[in-house]
């Protein structure tokens, strides 16, 4: 990743005005983490590290102004990448495996010998890492055993952009074969919007419904959203 910038970024070799500013970024990064960081500098600073003879800095202003966040930027299908000059196909790829690290680390977060309820925040930030820029709706299911660790993590159904078909006797299908005894639903909105709808509802309840005779507890239904994410167990929708 860190190599000769690549031909097909079809930038040429800019003057070495900005390689100070580059300096004094890695020296803050260094003295204070990314936590100090602005997702500005933040994606210049990964940027330079896949380009690094390029100045940077417009490139990632540039992906800000369009995508509006770090992570969306990181999440932007490559199509839509690639419509920007100085993201060769060697860039985007080396931007699609950060994405995708982080991605595993936020799972792993949530994949340790612990009950996954213990922490909430690493569960939502987990969720969001996979699916809060998708522009399609994505269901999610996350198995729990007794303990409320978890056995699997799967997508169910894919849909369009505002709807997924889910049926509730293939999620508790599913749910005998891993011998489950919990389960967390995760879909998301591509609207942005985290609010569920009554069909969101109306399915949650129909699942509970059938699992419950069975032993299967649905703790929670998570919509996943750009703006934030709405629990209907917290909302007393379920």
């Amino acid at each position: 990743m860190g190599g000769p910038t690549e031909p097909s970024d079809g930038l040429a070799e800019a003057s070495p005005h900005y390689l100070g500013h580059r300096e004094r970024l890695r020296r803050r990064f260094r003295d204070t983490g990314g936590e100090a960081f602005t997702d500005a500098e933040l994606l210049e600073i990964l940027l330079h590290v896949v380009i690094p003879r390029v100045d940077t800095k417009p490139l990632a202003k540039d992906l800000l102004a369009r995508f509006g966040s770090l992570s969306a930027a990181l999440s932007a299908a490559p199509e839509r990448l690639r419509e920007f000059k100085g993201l060769g196909e060697v860039t985007i790829s080396s931007l699609k495996v950060v994405q995708a690290v982080a991605q595993r680390f936020a799972r792993d977060r949530v994949s340790r010998d612990m009950p996954i309820l213990a922490s909430w925040a690493a569960l939502i930030d987990y969720c969001r890492s996979q699916m809060a820029f998708e522009d399609i709706e994505q269901f999610r299911i996350l198995f729990l055993d007794k303990k409320n660790r978890l056995i699997a993590d799967e997508v169910q159904q894919t849909g369009t952009v505002d709807h997924t078909p889910v049926y509730p006797r293939e999620v508790i299908k599913r749910s005998l074969e891993l011998s489950a005894t919990a389960l967390i639903l995760v879909h998301n909105h591509p609207s942005g919007d985290p609010a569920p709808s009554a069909a969101d509802v109306q399915m949650t309840r129909a699942i509970a419904d059938i699992a419950k005779p069975l032993g299967i507890a649905v703790h929670d239904h998570i919509v996943i959203g750009r703006s934030g994410h709405a629990s209907l167990r917290s909302l007393k929708l379920i």
